[in-house]
């Protein structure tokens, strides 16, 4: 039995589907796939793969209703990769489980960096590491859960206890797209629904800790949808 990481890529388009395989095969995981939504249904019962490659735009089912389908009863990564760029489609994936979201066209590096994220925030969300690391650094900003301090250059920063909670929820889903409902829904509960107030937060976080606040490095805007934490962890 290979241990290689088994990814099952659900497209329709056959060249996409042959030049994203030939992709992945190189990289060295596994790769089965699928043509339509039933199919890639019915591959995930008997295959089990580590993540889930996923079109929206399929022939038979609608991409949405197969994430819904397999969110019912599995947390497998899914990585959405779909012509379909417009905000309220990416919305609804990631606030359904979508891991993350990719707009075609894509680069090679980006869909490869993507998959390492969405795999490794499964690890974690699967307690492969019970030995919780005491620090998380990224560049020059240091994470020190013990004490519960945020560094940059060594030099403490001092946010108040909700721009904590905002950093803890970006730092815990690292690498992944948190659209502003649901950081909204975990800040301050399902009851309040303006932006507003999570963007001046947003934006006193980054003068605290960005070098330059107008051109973010940690802590990226996807327009329309919400903000990422980007994972480049410093070992």
């Amino acid at each position: 039995m290979s241990n290689k990481l088994l990814i099952l890529l659900i497209e329709d388009e056959v060249p996409i589907r042959n030049f994203m395989s030939a992709i992945l095969n190189s990289k060295g995981y596994r790769v089965i796939a699928a043509g339509s939504g039933k199919e890639g249904l019915s591959m995930i019962t008997s295959h089990c793969p580590d993540l889930i490659l996923l079109d929206l735009g399929l022939p038979d089912i609608d991409g949405i209703e197969v994430v819904k389908k397999v969110r019912s009863w599995s947390d497998t990564p899914i990585l959405v990769v779909s012509a379909r760029g417009q905000e309220r489609e990416k919305v609804e994936a990631l606030d359904l489980g979508v891991d993350d979201y990719i707009t075609k066209p894509f680069g090679t590096s980006e869909l490869l960096a993507r998959i390492r994220t969405a795999l490794r925030h499964s690890n974690r969300t699967n307690g492969e590491n019970l030995m919780e690391p005491k620090e998380l650094r990224i560049g020059d900003l240091t994470i020190d859960y013990t004490k519960r301090l945020i560094k940059v250059k060594e030099k403490e920063v001092h946010l108040t206890p909700i721009e904590y909670k905002i950093m803890m929820i970006l730092v815990k889903n690292l690498g992944k797209v948190l659209t502003y409902q649901y950081i909204i829904n975990e800040i301050w509960g399902p009851y309040m629904e303006e932006n507003q107030t999570l963007r001046v937060n947003m934006a006193n976080i980054r003068r605290k800790i960005e070098e330059n606040p107008a051109e973010p490095k940690y802590i990226i805007t996807e327009v329309g949808v919400g903000y990422r934490m980007v994972d480049e962890r410093v070992d």
